[in-house]
């Protein structure tokens, strides 16, 4: 409507109604945030960042509860059991709960559920339940039971197969449970799973798929979001899997493919919410590296790439992690901050730093922010593809694990083939990590046993 006419409908609407259409989901939906018709067994929403995903979940499972006060899920029981499963146990209660799109904002006041935070759990007047999971202990989901579940980000889980199946065991109440998974999409082997079992109309169960891309909800995200986001990764291979929802085949005769890259740590890096406990899942570090790939720029104005930091360490496992990405889209000040913070944080030995472009002047800049920081030229002599094939191996042998999510560098790693870079702009942070790793791996054994003492 035009705004003059929308404005004067809803001033004729009394409070009641005012209030009803407030959460009236399926005035406010766009079509493909419905509920898909059918006896389908999981719908599979795939869908770019800033989609509306998490508030598709949420008014599902409100769907859910709500046909469970007027007609039970379960004959026998009467009351609806859901499962809510994010990648961690904060998501679980920050998104899923208590999020903007989350089940406590879209619930109307007279049917908004308790949350009972040391119990995990929500209760609704109607004595419907959703108990909260995180991926990372998929034990959790052994024993119990539901009518319904809803897993968010399931493309992120570290163990998403584990709990996919798991969950499967306890889909068991009522004549026909149902699951909805809400994702932005990575090649992973269960989406791939999900997407070989189709829905087909008038069957039962299978996966019915809805796509969507970050610009369809272009009308309730910020402006300069929707601009920078255009502007940054329009044309990349990250633009297309977290903006347009694609699931990416591997760029042919690429170093690196998505299956390589599955395996990863346990743990999440330092400065990023690492506990006691999960440092202990850690090797000891026997040398920390940081590396530094400048963008060539003289300085902020005209700086058309990012500056590469990447932080990387080898265990006593005689195994490689990279520990960080750190990278700075910054002027030199910004970015040599960063470089120093990354050394102090990982208790790094050296920090190695591309001498091709503008040496000096990296040198320079981190020795005004830390004249005591080590730190070491490296000179490219051969090109960037050939540097990265050494590297490449060893992610084949299985050598090399990931410390965390580094969605940007494992883009530019999938966009390196060996006739060279397939990708946009420069690979700065793929840079950055070969030149750690290269130190790391050609460093001898007994003189890496002999760094810096850490916690």
């Amino acid at each position: 409507m035009p705004r003059a006419e929308r404005d004067v409908f809803l001033m004729s609407l009394g409070p009641k109604e005012f209030k009803s259409l407030a959460f009236d989901w399926k005035f406010w939906a766009r079509k493909s945030q419905l509920t898909p018709p059918g006896h389908w067994y999981t719908w599979l929403l795939m869908a770019g960042r800033g989609f509306g995903k998490s508030r598709v979940g949420s008014e599902w499972v409100r769907e859910k509860v709500y046909a469970n006060s007027r007609s039970p899920l379960s004959s026998s029981t009467g009351i609806g059991r859901i499962a809510l499963i994010a990648e961690t146990a904060a998501d679980a209660r920050d998104v899923i709960v208590q999020g903007d799109s989350g089940i406590l904002a879209t619930s109307p006041p007279g049917f908004r559920p308790r949350y009972v935070k040391s119990d995990r759990k929500l209760e609704w007047p109607c004595g419907a339940v959703a108990l909260l999971y995180s991926s990372e202990e998929p034990d959790q989901l052994r024993g119990p039971q539901f009518h319904a579940a809803w897993m968010d980000e399931l493309a992120k889980y570290r163990h998403a197969t584990e709990v996919y199946d798991q969950l499967q065991f306890g889909l068991r109440l009522g004549d026909r449970p149902q699951q909805i998974v809400t994702t932005t999409p990575r090649p992973i082997p269960i989406i791939r799973r999900l997407l070989a079992d189709p829905y087909t109309e008038g069957g039962e169960g299978g996966t019915i798929v809805t796509r969507g891309g970050t610009f369809d909800n272009a009308a309730n995200l910020a402006p300069t979001f929707i601009r920078q986001m255009q502007e940054k990764y329009s044309g990349t291979r990250l633009g297309r899997q977290e903006l347009f929802a694609e699931i990416l085949d591997d760029v042919p005769d690429a170093l690196w493919h998505m299956r390589m890259l599955e395996v990863r740590s346990t743990d999440n890096p330092k400065g990023s919410g690492m506990s006691a406990e999960d440092i202990i899942r850690l090797p000891y570090m026997r040398r920390v590296v940081i590396g530094v790939d400048p963008s060539g720029s003289r300085g902020e104005e005209d700086s058309s790439d990012d500056v590469g930091i990447v932080a990387a360490g080898i265990g006593t496992d005689d195994n490689f992690y990279i520990l960080e990405d750190a990278t700075s889209s910054g002027g030199p000040a910004e970015w040599a901050r960063a470089v120093v913070a990354a050394y102090k944080r990982h208790q790094a030995d050296i920090i190695l730093g591309e001498s091709n472009y503008g040496g000096a002047m990296v040198e320079h800049a981190i020795r005004t922010v830390d004249r005591h920081a080590p730190y070491r030229e490296v000179r490219a002599s051969r090109g960037k593809h050939v540097r990265a094939e050494p590297i490449a191996m060893l992610y084949e042998q299985g050598r090399v694990r990931h410390v965390g999510q580094f969605a940007e560098l494992e883009d530019q790693m999938c966009s390196m083939s060996r006739s060279g870079y397939e990708g946009r702009g420069s690979p700065d942070r793929l840079d950055a990590m070969v030149w750690c790793l290269t130190d790391l791996l050609m460093e001898p054994v007994a003189r890496a046993s002999v760094g810096t003492m850490r916690n």
